[in-house]
Parts: C-alpha cells; sequence; structure tokens
C-alpha cells in the first residue's frame, strides 16, 4: 500500500511539473498583438507626439500582450493610401485629418469649413457632444471604427508672392490642399487656385515654384520646413486641422476584452493631453520660425480677420445641405454661449 502511495504520489508530481512546463511554454510562445500605427507627420508635432506616447504606454500596461510600433512620415503609407490599408490588415491604426473620411461621411467636412469655430472650446463641444458622436458611428459604413479626435490646431497661410493681409491677396495664387471640397471652395472664394497634393510631396513643391503656397498648422510648418521655402507666413487661424484615429472595426473587436478596455482607456488619456498640449507645441514652434529670420511672420488683427470670415461666409452656405444645417447651426449656437 506503501509503496502504491508511493508512486501515486510521484505521477501527481510528474503531471503537475508537466501542467506547470505546458503552462510557462504557452506563455513564452504566445506571441504579443502587433499594431502596427501609420502617420503622415513628423514625430515633433502634436501628432506625433501623440501617437507616441500612445506606443509608450500601451507597451508598458499591456506588455507581452501588444507590441505597438509607430510609423511616421508617411514611412507606410500617405493618408490617401493608409484607408485602404486598413481594410486589407496591412496596418491596425491610424490618423488621418478627418477630410481623408469625407467621400463617405460628407458631415465631416464641418471641420473643413473656414472660420467655423469661434475657439477651441467650441472646437472641443462639437467633438465630445451628439455632433461627434454622431460622425463616429457614420464611420461603420466602412468597416472603419473611430477611436478618438486628436487635436492639432488652426490653419496658417503661407506663401512665396506677398504678405497676406486681406481676401484679395489671395486672388491668382496656387495653393496645395488635402482632397476636400470645402477646401477647394474655400480658395476658389477668393480667387486663389487650389491644387490637391500629397502631404509628403508640399516641400519639394513649394521649392520648386509648383505651388505658391500652403495652409497648415504652426507645428506641421516648422517640422516638414515649409518656412525655409516660403517668404511670408501669415497668421490667420483660420482653419481647423484635427485627426481621427481610427482602425478596423473587426480587428478591434476580436481583440481580448481586457487588452481592448486599457488601449480605450490609453486612448483617452493621450487626447486630453493633446489636447492641452498641441497648442503650446505650436506656439513653441511658431516662436522658432520667427526667431529664425528665414520668414517674414505676419498675425492679422482682428478686423482683418472679419473681412476674411466675411468672404468666406458663402462656403457655409454653399456646404449647408451637404454637411447638414442642423449641424452647422449647432456650432454656430455653441459659438454664440462662449
Amino acid at each position: 500500500m506503501k509503496k502504491s502511495s508511493k508512486y501515486l504520489s510521484t505521477g501527481v508530481a510528474m503531471l503537475v511539473a508537466a501542467a506547470m512546463l505546458f503552462a510557462l511554454v504557452g506563455t513564452v510562445s504566445a506571441k504579443p498583438i502587433k499594431i502596427r500605427f501609420s502617420h503622415v507627420v513628423s514625430p515633433n508635432t502634436p501628432k506625433g507626439q501623440a501617437a507616441d506616447m500612445f506606443a509608450k504606454l500601451a507597451n508598458e500596461r499591456l506588455a507581452g500582450k501588444v507590441e505597438v510600433q509607430v510609423f511616421p512620415n508617411s514611412q507606410l503609407y500617405t493618408d490617401g493610401k493608409v484607408l485602404d490599408a486598413l481594410s486589407t490588415g496591412s496596418v491596425e491604426m491610424a490618423a488621418p485629418s478627418t477630410s481623408k473620411f469625407t467621400s463617405w461621411v460628407p458631415q465631416l467636412q464641418l471641420f473643413d469649413l473656414p472660420f467655423l469655430f469661434k475657439n477651441s472650446e467650441v472646437l472641443y463641444q462639437t467633438m465630445d457632444g451628439k455632433v461627434g458622436q454622431k460622425m463616429f458611428k457614420m464611420l461603420g459604413k466602412k468597416n472603419m471604427l473611430g477611436l478618438a479626435l486628436w487635436d492639432n490646431g488652426f490653419k496658417q497661410l503661407s506663401d512665396n508672392k506677398h504678405e497676406i493681409r486681406t481676401p484679395s491677396d489671395l486672388a491668382g495664387l496656387k495653393y496645395r490642399i488635402m482632397s476636400s471640397k470645402v477646401l477647394e471652395a474655400q480658395f476658389k472664394a477668393v480667387g486663389a487656385n487650389p491644387l490637391v497634393m500629397p502631404f509628403s510631396e508640399v516641400y519639394s513643391a513649394l521649392e520648386q515654384g509648383v505651388i505658391d503656397g500652403q495652409e497648415n498648422t504652426w507645428s506641421n510648418i516648422y517640422s516638414k520646413k515649409f518656412y525655409e521655402v516660403q517668404k511670408y507666413i501669415t497668421g490667420t487661424d483660420h482653419g481647423y486641422l484635427g485627426y481621427l484615429v481610427v482602425t478596423n472595426a473587426q480587428f478591434w473587436n476580436h481583440l481580448p476584452k481586457d487588452v481592448r478596455t486599457e488601449l480605450e482607456a490609453i486612448l483617452k488619456e493621450v487626447t486630453a493631453w493633446i489636447r492641452i498640449n498641441a497648442l503650446k507645441i505650436n506656439m513653441e514652434q511658431k516662436a522658432l520660425i520667427v526667431a529664425s529670420g528665414v520668414t517674414t511672420v505676419t498675425d492679422l488683427t482682428e478686423a482683418e480677420k472679419d473681412a476674411f470670415r466675411e468672404a468666406f461666409k458663402p462656403v457655409h452656405a454653399e456646404f449647408r445641405d451637404v454637411v447638414g444645417g442642423d449641424l452647422i447651426d449647432a456650432v454656430y449656437e455653441l459659438n454664440a454661449k462662449n
């Protein structure tokens, strides 16, 4: 009997050891879920810093479960091609500008309308309220899932011909734009000639005189060195530039629940961070542009901005039915309250 007990104990011990070894091997062999995050701007921009922050926090808090890699500066895809890459699983996350989604969610053109948002407070209330929630749901048409809206800031105008102080100063100038019907109408409203062009080609086009100017945030103008090939920059704050962080809905919904919950919490944290820091980054990099002495920087007065607001009013009216009069009116109401 004692001998049987001895064998039984030995057998149990061997089974326990085997189970532990199997569990250890299983743990070691389990590979972390790879998440490739593609974007087109430099790492030192608000979006670039937010993407890196998201990757750092995810890799720390979900070590062994996920591995986030960020690919900036169009290393993988341009904004024009990244949505197709998301749909085929060639990349897991991206943050294109809102204008890249307007072909199937035309309501997102709301964010392209010039001088629509009175200030950042109105902008954030729009994003976080019913308007933003409604637009996120519309992305499901293409199996896309909107995860967050990341802030960059308001755009400025630059050119190589002359200082811009009035709407008529833009007449005849060739301006690079993102693919957006609103932005096309914006420049045509003041007699300029808009030209759609990938972000990665803008510097060389400015340098070679293919285009006369471009519109962008201070951080993009600085990080991509556009100011080095532009004689004039005018601080207009005329339009908003934000990014929609998206993923493939099928990929995201099949993540383990604990992983998905933690990633969503991290995204919320990063979104709050970028809202506080985007303006700071832009102002710091504007100061660097001014200090360089390479280009002439002019800030419009409120009276001068009013002239631009008046010139761009027809654009709001033109896209009222396309974007939705209710959405535009909702922003007007927020402007009146703030």
